[in-house]
């Protein structure tokens, strides 16, 4: 990539884990020998715990009320899921063990372990540094602007390759833009049999969507000052062929 490119840092742990939460739709419980899928079901308090509203008739709620103890355990499955279709589509899932508790009909759920699981392995996220992250700014937006960038500007896509180091393509047939938040863009790289991702960083660190134009724009202004990377020319050529 360019000389340009000084602003390397990415999300931490406890933020990734914050964001796949606030921007998960759905959610598997698994409680008291028992599995429940919920949709829509879920939202999340400042401090990291996971507030239920689920069915009256639910197995999960009447566990929780009958648990002897009164704090029956539990674990939280959530998956990132990214919004533009590309192969091996599950980015992320994030596994969360704790204890449920009623609160005003509905369920609380207090983590006493996080681990978040990508593509480059588990990692355990410190519970006090969890509790104290916020998510991405992007987050509750990424699935629009990602969306946006790969049904209307595959052009700029295209462009943004230029970026990317020669080796990266290699073989390459299909680039989508699989994820992005405050510090960079990350493009799925599609060969065949294979894929690959790659970051490109933003000069500095987007907080909300008006920033996030304003790092797309440098970083398109660099692609368009770069030379066409050799692989993606060859894939044109077989590819037009």
């Amino acid at each position: 990539m360019g000389d340009s490119h000084t602003w390397t840092a990415a999300p931490a742990a406890a933020e990734q884990a914050r964001s796949v939460l606030a921007a998960a739709w759905s959610c598997a419980v698994t409680a008291e020998g028992g599995r429940e899928e919920f949709v829509g079901a879920h939202t999340v308090a400042d401090d990291g715990r996971v507030l239920l509203r689920v069915p009256e008739d639910s197995a999960l709620l009447t566990a929780a009320i009958c648990a002897p103890r009164g704090e029956p355990s539990a674990v939280l499955e959530f998956a990132d899921v990214a919004p533009v279709p590309v192969r091996g589509r599950i980015r992320a899932r994030l596994w969360l063990a704790g204890r449920l508790t009623v609160e005003d009909g509905h369920l609380a759920f207090t983590p006493t372990r996080v681990v978040l699981r990508q593509p480059s392995g588990a990692v355990v996220v410190d519970l006090d540094e969890f509790a104290a992250a916020g998510p991405d700014p992007l987050a509750l937006a990424e699935a629009r602007l990602l969306t946006h960038l790969a049904d209307c500007h595959g052009d700029a896509v295209e462009r943004l390759t230029r970026l990317v180091d020669a080796d990266s393509l290699h073989g390459a047939v299909r680039v989508r833009p699989l994820a992005v938040d405050r510090h960079g863009l990350t493009l799925r790289i599609e060969r065949v049999r294979a894929h690959g991702d790659v970051r490109l960083p933003f000069h500095a660190p987007a907080d909300d969507v008006a920033q996030l134009t304003e790092r797309m724009h440098v970083l398109l202004t660099q692609a368009s000052a770069a030379a066409c990377p050799r692989a993606l020319q060859w894939q044109r050529t077989d590819r037009d062929g």
